[in-house]
């Protein structure tokens, strides 16, 4: 199957939208922002909390960057005048972090002074590893002048543990991925079990420290490892959250976490971009192919 998904991963780019798109749209909470709104408000009726994410990044040019942060800007403002339980998630390299990182900082203060003025959070998303110390610097910059403000980590990479032991305060507040771009064995864990032990000992670093987690990942199995680490230890329940991707079947698993009295945050992308979204995603992960056609036809 891994020679079929990567054979089709080198087709994604000749294939048409209208093609793409079925596949696409169950994860894609629309183009606009009324659309994403609406989902929000769907998902926070049903008790889930909700982090948003404008698709895309690696902007060319200031003008995108400043489209992009203004956009950001005005979702908070819509989020606390609609009274929505919803945070942001952005890229770096989304709002101007290839031009030069100064252009991204000040874009993130801009961001800063809109979730201060809303009372709301910041996630700063991780991208592949020549970013990862750069987003990190950001990060402390940034959490210095505003304590609601997270970064991501990725359990596959080697060097997370030692994150995790110099960030790891009251402060801290991480949410923690397996990891889904294609890093060299030398950075990275490549055996999914392997992976699956690093991510539950990332969680477990973190809630043993005075950090927050958020637990982002759709392995059952390991949601049930660190569910029952969290009940055994009595983590409390302000400590953490458990998060997943927008339209991904759980098979029951959240209204089971919702049950238990967990905070349970989906993770929701929308906006023009959900092509080259889809298409750069597919080919950086093959595997997903296989999972994407088997729910695709699990629908029809």
């Amino acid at each position: 199957m891994s020679i079929l998904n990567a054979a089709l991963a080198r087709m994604l780019p000749l294939v048409p939208k209208v093609v793409i798109r079925p596949f696409s749209k169950p994860y894609v909470a629309g183009e606009s922002e009324d659309e994403a709104m609406a989902v929000i408000r769907r998902l926070n009726e049903s008790n889930y909390a909700v982090t948003l994410d404008i698709l895309g990044e690696h902007v060319n040019s200031e003008a995108e960057a400043e489209t992009i942060t203004n956009a950001y800007a005005h979702i908070y403002d819509r989020i606390f005048s609609e009274n929505l339980d919803c945070n942001i998630s952005i890229k770096l390299t989304h709002i101007g972090l290839d031009i030069g990182e100064n252009i991204a900082m000040n874009n993130l203060n801009i961001l800063i002074e809109h979730a201060k003025a809303s009372e709301n959070f910041l996630r700063i998303d991780m991208e592949n590893s020549p970013y990862t110390d750069q987003t990190l610097s950001m990060y402390k910059r940034l959490v210095q002048k505003y304590s609601h403000v997270g970064v991501v980590l990725q359990a596959y990479l080697k060097r997370t543990p030692n994150d995790i032991a110099i960030l790891n305060s009251s402060g801290f507040n991480s949410r923690i991925c397996k990891g889904i771009y294609r890093e060299s064995p030398d950075i990275a864990y490549q055996d999914r079990i392997e992976i699956r032990e690093h991510f539950a000992d990332a969680v477990q670093r973190i809630l043993s420290g005075d950090g927050y987690a958020a637990i982002a990942t759709h392995d059952l199995k390991l949601i049930d490892t660190i569910e029952n680490w969290i009940l055994e230890n009595k983590i409390e329940k302000s400590r953490y959250e458990f998060q997943v991707l927008y339209g991904v079947p759980m098979n029951g698993k959240l209204e089971h976490l919702k049950a238990a009295g967990h905070t349970v945050r989906i993770y929701v992308p929308f906006g023009p971009d959900w092509y080259d979204y889809s298409i750069r995603r597919l080919k950086e992960n093959p595997k997903i192919i296989s999972y994407v056609m088997k729910n695709f036809f699990r629908r029809k």
